[in-house]
């Protein structure tokens, strides 16, 4: 998979895309991430990259210009099966989104920033919208690294455990299940009976039961969707 990120402040991925598992998938080249500089493509000796919103009002807006020609540039050396644009008016990232993304060949993602981006971008060169919560952040790249974390450790050979995303909250609709490691018991605090006894169908049962119980308590709108 080959994700390219176009952002104006590269800097602020740097962290988060070059450690832990995002490292490691890029080393075993299971993926190939790229980030690239809106400001590269802009005109003028600053190389601008905002205006004024025709509208009038506070917050600058980013311009088309320099956004058309790098992605022009990056569609015309491969396809690309996703578009993306980071935004608080987007859908909402699904591990069932992540799922389906982390299945690609090629993603782009266009971090918002300032107050959004010329609405002719959305419209045209765009082809999905996608934020990460209902909130404002000041840009779109930590929503965009949280979107490429969320596809990455998806894709086989990431996590040298595969099974282990297979069982993260979300990929059956429901909530992970309490876990515990040794010592089997501290401070007077005892790891559940079932989880020592090894009769793995007891314990299967015991988790699916945890499961729902912890979905109802703290997401029954999770079951509400089902």
């Amino acid at each position: 998979m080959r994700i390219d990120i176009l952002t104006v402040l590269p800097e602020l991925l740097e962290s988060p895309l070059n450690h832990s598992i995002m490292k490691r998938a890029q080393d075993k080249k299971i993926v190939e991430i790229n980030v690239h500089n809106i400001r590269d493509y802009a005109s003028g000796k600053h190389r601008q990259v905002d205006d004024y919103a025709f509208s009038g009002g506070a917050g600058m807006v980013m311009m088309i210009e320099p956004i058309f020609k790098l992605i022009n540039k990056l569609k015309a050396e491969r396809e690309y099966d996703e578009i993306i644009y980071t935004s608080p008016d987007g859908e909402q990232l699904t591990q069932q989104a992540s799922n389906i993304l982390s299945t690609k060949t090629n993603i782009m993602i266009l971090c918002g920033h300032y107050k959004g981006v010329d609405h002719r971008v959305r419209e045209h060169l765009i082809t999905r919208e996608i934020s990460i919560g209902d909130y404002v952040l000041t840009g779109g790249e930590l929503a965009a690294a949280v979107i490429t974390d969320s596809i990455v450790r998806l894709i086989p050979g990431a996590i040298s455990d595969e099974t282990s995303a297979l069982s993260d909250s979300f990929q059956d609709g429901l909530l992970s299940p309490p876990v515990y490691t040794r010592p089997s018991e501290f401070n007077e605090w005892k790891v559940p009976d079932v989880l020592l006894s090894g009769n793995f169908k007891e314990i299967e049962k015991w988790q699916f039961n945890q499961s729902m119980e912890r979905t109802e308590k703290l997401r029954p709108d999770l079951l509400d969707n089902e």
